[in-house]
């Protein structure tokens, strides 16, 4: 039979950009039949914050944590997991889709033996791409309770002057907190490569690494969970927010860079969604359920400049490393028009308690929706199952407004060929 090379794959996706997706999905098809039985297992490591976080943070001592009921109400196990979803999220149906088993928290005591061949999630609720981001996460579920249900806010800059209650909680809370930030994600993952190593040898562990695939998210929580926690923080007032979104994408930048040094060669980096337009958003934000302007900029800004660097990244590396998510684009669908992908409402979180289910957290004594199926959000940040299976289908089959240079189709059919 006729081999099917690198640069015909990549005719055929070019093919789809231009006339559909379904002429891609066919031929793809076509393509992965011949390769299929020649293709390799693939190890999927995962960063990153909440959206991706599968557990590590339930071995914390954090309340940066899903392991309460109703969360996990839809997982097959029917209970919490660690995952801020009402089931699966965004690596678990990844995973699926690629034909692999979901990857364990790497502090997970399960993750053992053949287990660490499969790969390892090492992301964490609360983290940004900046370190200092994490610090007001850690204290932002005791500071928002106290400020909206007990406290009241002076117009002065200082944060001294907030009323005694709320920097009692938050001082408490900053002496118990914990999350994992990048710096010791990566660590964690030379770790890792230790430990496999004890098992498979160096040789074919540099391997496993080179041909795995990674999935990276950050960003939400510099703006949502630092920049704008509270008014006059620390950042807004040594950044405008223009000045913030190069800050912050430059230090991306060497975060994956350095993720590229320790072998990672597919790497798929999702931006930020809207970030305005979430039940927490809209409950502190919003009269009419219009999305928080503010938040809406900061997003709108940083996600081309984003791709951009991904861009110039892969063409310093001179090769096609890192692959631009747009989440954003993928969760505007469906919160611009809900009733096309079967939602009642993508203001209202199925989880929650007041305006739009939106202060707080998920937690057993929140209002619940009956039926998750036809609510966009689960909890006040995140997205339920359901809207989690719509952005993977895009970072499968989506064009280029979706997902870039190529999505994940046709990586996979690529890799399986290079890796024969």
């Amino acid at each position: 039979m006729y081999p099917m090379k690198r640069n015909h794959i990549l005719c055929i996706y070019k093919m789809a950009t231009v006339k559909s997706l379904a002429t891609f999905c066919f031929l793809f098809l076509l393509v992965l039949k011949n390769i299929a039985l020649q293709a390799h297992a693939r190890a999927f490591f995962v960063f990153g914050d909440s959206l991706v976080d599968n557990g590590n943070n339930n071995y914390l001592t954090t309340t940066a944590r899903a392991d309460n009921t109703p969360y996990g109400i839809d997982y097959p196990t029917k209970r919490p997991t660690g995952r801020f979803s009402n089931g699966l999220n965004i690596p678990d149906l990844i995973s699926e889709a690629i034909g692999s088993e979901s990857t364990l928290p790497y502090l997970s005591p399960m993750l053992t033996g053949q287990k660490l061949l499969v790969g390892a999630n090492f992301a964490s609720a609360g983290v940004g791409v900046l370190d200092d981001t994490g610090v007001q996460f850690k204290c932002s579920l005791s500071f928002k309770s106290c400020y909206f249900f007990t406290c009241s806010i002076t117009k002065s800059s200082d944060l001294c002057n907030f009323c005694q209650c709320c920097m009692g909680w938050i001082k408490q809370c900053k002496k118990t907190a914990n999350i994992i930030k990048m710096p010791q994600q990566m660590a964690n993952l030379e770790q890792y490569k230790r430990r496999v190593s004890d098992i498979i040898g160096p040789q074919q562990t540099e391997k496993l690494i080179s041909q795995s695939l990674t999935l990276i998210t950050l960003g939400g929580n510099d703006f949502v969970n630092n920049y704008f926690l509270v008014p006059f923080s620390a950042r807004s007032r040594q950044f405008a927010i223009p000045d913030y979104v190069v800050y912050v994408v430059s230090q991306y930048r060497n975060i994956l860079m350095r993720l590229y040094q320790m072998g990672l060669r597919r790497v798929l980096v999702t931006g930020t969604g809207p970030l305005g337009c979430v039940p927490a958003e809209l409950a502190q934000h919003s009269r009419n359920g219009e999305c928080w302007d503010l938040l809406q900029t900061a997003a709108g800004l940083y996600n081309p400049q984003l791709q951009e660097m991904i861009d110039g990244l892969n063409q310093e590396i001179g090769s096609t490393i890192f692959i631009g998510v747009n989440i954003r684009q993928s969760s505007i669908d469906f919160i611009n028009d809900p009733a096309r992908y079967g939602f009642v409402t993508a203001k209202i979180a199925c989880c929650g308690q007041g305006p739009y289910n939106g202060l707080g957290l998920c937690t057993p004594r929140s209002n619940l929706c009956p039926n998750r199926e036809i609510y966009a959000f689960w909890d006040p940040f995140h997205p339920s199952e359901k809207a989690n299976r719509l952005i993977v289908q895009n970072i499968l089959v989506g064009t280029r407004d979706y997902i870039s240079p190529m999505n994940l189709t046709t990586i996979m059919a690529l890799d399986a060929v290079e890796n024969v």
